[in-house]
């Protein structure tokens, strides 16, 4: 467990310290953050080989945040994942908010036995939510 959240940790460092200017004519730095799953709307369980759409909620901590990716660290049927946002570092017209947003993907069951997603929350907290793998 200590492991994975320093990855995440490391992770999270690695996007807020490298930024990418999109071009050379004055444009905006771009940083990314790593952003905490309020929840998470998983089947009960799944079929072996069927494909499930899983819905995640967080919070939009600004106006100038806006939805990057989903990060996801698999280790075997344990999967971490948290939602990446990406802000406009130089805008001074971003809005302290907290906008509830929602994200989805596609999760392909490929093993039989029992998943285990681990939804990070924020620091050392993670959701944690079980699926088994029925025939």
């Amino acid at each position: 467990m200590y492991f994975l959240m320093r990855k995440i940790i490391a992770c999270l460092f690695v996007f807020l310290i490298f930024s990418c200017s999109t071009s050379d004519d004055g444009s905006q730095d771009i940083y990314y953050e790593i952003l905490p799953v309020e929840s998470a709307v998983l089947p009960d369980e799944f079929q072996l080989g069927e494909v499930y759409e899983i819905t995640l909620t967080y919070i939009k901590p600004s106006t100038c945040h806006a939805f990057s990716n989903i990060y996801s660290l698999t280790e075997l049927n344990v999967n971490t994942i948290a939602v990446v946002s990406y802000i406009a570092a130089n805008n001074s017209n971003c809005q302290s908010t907290e906008t509830e947003a929602e994200t989805s993907f596609d999760f392909t069951v490929e093993n039989s036995g029992s998943y285990i997603f681990k939804f990070w929350q924020g620091g050392d907290n993670y959701m944690v939510i079980e699926v088994p793998v029925v025939d």
